[in-house]
């Protein structure tokens, strides 16, 4: 009995100075689970509402022949060549003229241009001859209405004639360009270019009844090209729709961006994340890395070279971050890769 006692104490001392001068448990590396670490810092966090969109050109316009005549393609001055399709063309550009005799002579411009410079003179002067009491009022008022009835009729012929002119409503770019042969016969109606001017978007997109609350005109967002995803721009909210659609329980944001660069194209399917709320400064780690236990959100850190299991609060979260509001302390060792199969006090190896 006592030779029992005294081996069992034996062994009792031995593990105690064993665990003596040591600053942690004695880790089997050989057994211990491969893990890599991050040290938990602070960051600036941003939360977004998300969506996806097109974005479309802020000016768009599709350009009809307003009157028949024969189709006469402009040189463009930039090319010396006549106007073709991604062309850039300059306000009150014509790009097409319309060569139409019968039309023209039924519009007399000349003989109307002239009346109207003539009766203009006319009431010219006979204001300078009632002045000095040479004619009366009525006379007077007589030469007025003709001289007037005569600049309508001179812009009502300009008005008409330019309806056989192809004009560039605002800079841009030709996006169509329909063929017709030289001095075809053109019907009026016909589309004959849509000129678009994409230096500025906008989109109209859809978000949760849930975010209604959150986004709101004026706040920023990130608007990037799914095929360049480098090439991000910075659009605006321009517009919030206070109601939600009684189908899909959603609500209607416009957003403009600019695209001085043209980096983006009209049509294109955009990632839109707008900026709902911001922290210069704060604990931020990847959601990825935050396992779901019954509920709880938990991570692993290492300390003195084993795993220790942490419940987290969290703040704002993102497409890839989370904010930790508490669980974790700055310079914590965050388990970042590895942490699939650990438990509380669980071995581990720190590799880089």
């Amino acid at each position: 009995m006592r030779l029992t006692q005294f081996s069992f104490l034996f062994v009792a001392m031995a593990l105690m100075l064993a665990g003596c001068g040591n600053d942690g448990p004695d880790v089997d590396v050989e057994s211990a689970i491969p893990v890599r670490i991050e040290q938990v810092t602070k960051q600036p966090m941003r939360a977004y509402a998300f969506a996806t969109g097109t974005v479309l050109a802020a000016n768009d316009a599709t350009l009809t022949a307003l009157q028949s005549g024969y189709y006469r393609p402009q040189t463009n001055p930039r090319t010396g060549k006549p106007f073709a399709m991604g062309d850039k063309v300059k306000q009150g550009e014509a790009i097409v003229v319309f060569l139409n005799p019968e039309f023209e002579y039924s519009v007399a411009f000349d003989s109307k241009k002239l009346n109207y410079e003539m009766s203009q003179s006319e009431f010219e002067k006979q204001k300078s001859i009632y002045d000095k009491g040479g004619i009366t009022l009525r006379e007077l008022t007589d030469a007025e209405r003709t001289a007037i009835d005569a600049r309508y009729a001179y812009d009502n012929a300009t008005i008409q004639l330019a309806k056989l002119k192809i004009v560039a409503p605002f800079d841009g770019f030709i996006v169509d360009l329909p063929y017709f042969s030289k001095n075809q016969l053109v019907e009026a109606g016909s589309l004959i270019a849509q000129v678009m001017d994409y230096s500025t978007l906008h989109s109209d997109i859809t978000l949760p009844g849930s975010e209604m609350g959150q986004v709101k005109p004026d706040q920023q967002a990130l608007i990037t090209n799914y095929n360049k995803p480098d090439d991000t721009l910075i659009g605006r909210v321009t517009q919030v729709s206070p109601a939600l659609d009684p189908d899909s329980r959603m609500f209607k944001v416009a957003l403009e961006v600019a695209n001085d660069d043209l980096l983006l194209r009209a049509g294109m399917f955009v990632k839109i994340d707008i900026i709902v709320e911001e922290k210069d400064s704060t604990l931020v780690i990847p959601k990825d890395i935050i396992l779901d236990n019954r509920g709880n959100k938990q991570v692993f850190v290492v300390q003195k070279g084993v795993a220790a299991e942490r419940t987290l609060e969290t703040g704002l979260s993102n497409r890839t971050d989370i904010e930790v509001i508490g669980g974790l302390e700055e310079n914590d060792q965050l388990v970042v890769e590895g942490f699939e199969t650990l438990r509380d006090r669980s071995r581990v190896k720190v590799v880089k």
